[in-house]
């Protein structure tokens, strides 16, 4: 499986921590001196960038691992599952 896969691990601190900080920036906006809002808008850019790439990211590790589940089950073989299946439903007396 793909690091920071389905168990978050340390993907999912760093995306945390990002959004912590993109909370702060956005909180603080109205307080910051009009000569620094455009670096404060350039660090909140930038935190969205990396927050949106971390997504893309996951998402693209999610959908190969379900192509790779899917082509996993379609070579398992169901017919003797399925046959059995009918055998249970199939009334006593073997009436069909």
């Amino acid at each position: 499986m793909e690091p920071g896969g389905t168990d978050g691990g340390p993907d999912l601190a760093a995306l945390g921590e990002r959004l912590t900080r993109l909370e702060k920036l956005a909180e603080n906006l109205e307080t910051v001196p009009d000569g620094e809002i455009t670096d404060v808008l350039e660090e909140a850019s930038a935190l969205l960038g990396e927050v949106n790439a971390r997504i893309k990211k996951g998402i693209e590790a999610s959908e190969k691992e379900a192509r790779d589940l899917g082509d996993l089950i379609r070579e398992v073989d169901f017919g003797p599952f399925d046959k059995a299946l009918e055998d249970m439903e199939r009334p006593p007396g073997g009436g069909r």
